[in-house]
């Protein structure tokens, strides 16, 4: 573990281009692809209540597609180690695009859940295939600047796509969202068919044939996972009770915490790159942890769109930096022949800890009866972070201190 805390230190002159075509065409297919889903975010669930769909329905056309990625990811990840990076991927993709097409011919609330179970299978593998593909082609000593710049692709799809897909559904109707979404998914897919880049080495032979388990699950990602996992949980918790707690709270238009949170983010992302390639994790995921809980307290105190858009300025600072320095140090961690499974393993945790944090912090507050306390009692998932990745560090500064002495 110590020498994956260690920073990574290269001069300017020897490090390797960032901005290749590879690097855009990849980046480009993601914005495509999260611009398409994000777009059904808020879209899909509203026509499946107009189809007569129930409360419990309607949480459905979410809980199957969480559930069915999560399931998907882990052997996602061991196809692409296994399979190839490219064949994964577009498979993917080929099923994202036409199940989105398929939506428009479905007239009943049976059949779009099930297609949002095979939608999920799609998400899964695509998502981890594009993560893994463009870990392989950030060059290492750029890891955090480069998958912080990758990451803006998902940020300005978060910003502006479901505020975009809603739009459309209100001026043009259902159909049209279905339309543009399936022709921005079909473009991502097209796009990734010119992805070209070096395969990494094949992993070496062993003696012993590793456990099941170990085939799915990458050991090293578990780490960085568990930290995901807890800022998951938290965001669980924002996306799915913001609304509910803007009205419990007297704020018209929650809205703007998401636009103040991407706006944020954007921002950040390039520089907390940049700071984790040349000081180290440490410098990355201890403030931007120190940033969210204090989010997560103004959130909770907030009365007002201007006090809820300071909230979510630091909120968005907070998860600007921790999420693409954990999939950086996660990569970083894992051997070239593994990305695949790390990934999967860390994509998982995303999926679970929203899912936990939608579930459990709503349980919370309704035993509460205040969405202000859930979010303060939060907090206390981010406090664990620190103590977990504190106590790391520090292990990992005492073992190389013991080493050097020897």
């Amino acid at each position: 573990m110590g020498g994956n805390m260690k920073s990574v230190s290269v001069s300017d002159k020897k490090r390797k281009p960032l901005w290749t075509k590879a690097f855009l065409i990849t980046s480009l297919s993601n914005l495509l692809l999260f611009f398409s889903f994000q777009m059904l975010i808020p879209t899909i669930p509203t026509h499946v209540s107009q189809l007569g769909g129930s409360d419990v329905q309607v949480g459905l056309v979410i809980g199957i597609f969480t559930i069915s990625s999560l399931i998907t990811r882990p052997f996602a990840g061991r196809a692409l180690d296994l399979l190839g990076r490219k064949h994964v991927l577009l498979v993917g993709l080929a099923i994202c695009t036409l199940t989105i097409a398929g939506y428009s011919y479905m007239a009943a609330v049976a059949l779009i859940l099930a297609a949002r179970f095979v939608h999920g299978i799609g998400w899964g593998l695509s998502t981890t295939s594009l993560g893994t593909v463009i870990a392989d082609i950030i060059p290492p000593e750029r890891r955090g600047e480069g998958m912080g710049y990758y990451g803006l692709s998902n940020t300005f799809a978060m910003a502006l796509a479901p505020l975009t897909g809603l739009w459309i559904l209100q001026t043009y109707g259902f159909p049209r969202v279905l339309l543009i979404s399936t022709c921005l998914a079909l473009l991502s897919l097209f796009s990734s068919l010119f992805i070209t880049y070096s395969k990494p080495l094949p992993p070496e032979k062993s003696a012993q044939p590793p456990k099941f388990t170990d085939r799915l699950w990458e050991r090293t990602a578990l780490l960085p996972s568990f930290l995901l996992l807890c800022t998951a949980i938290c965001y669980g918790g924002i996306v799915t009770f913001i609304t509910l707690f803007g009205h419990e709270a007297g704020i018209s238009n929650v809205g703007w915490f998401f636009l103040c949170n991407a706006s944020m983010v954007l921002i950040v992302r390039p520089i907390t790159g940049v700071l984790f390639d040349r000081k180290g994790p440490q410098w990355v995921l201890l403030p931007g942890a120190l940033f969210t809980i204090t989010g997560l307290l103004l959130l909770s105190y907030a009365h007002s769109e201007v006090s809820l858009a300071v909230s979510a300025l630091c909120y968005g600072v907070g998860f600007g930096s921790i999420q693409p320095a954990l999939q950086a140090w996660t990569i970083a961690r894992a051997a070239p022949s593994r990305r695949g499974a790390a990934n999967g393993t860390f994509f998982s945790a995303n999926d679970l800890g929203i899912g936990l944090g939608a579930m459990a912090l709503g349980a919370l507050a309704s035993f509460s009866g205040s969405y202000a306390v859930m979010y303060r009692c939060s907090t206390v998932l981010i406090v664990v972070f620190i103590l977990i990745y504190g106590w790391c560090y520090w292990h990992a500064r005492r073992s190389r201190a013991q080493g050097a002495q020897r």
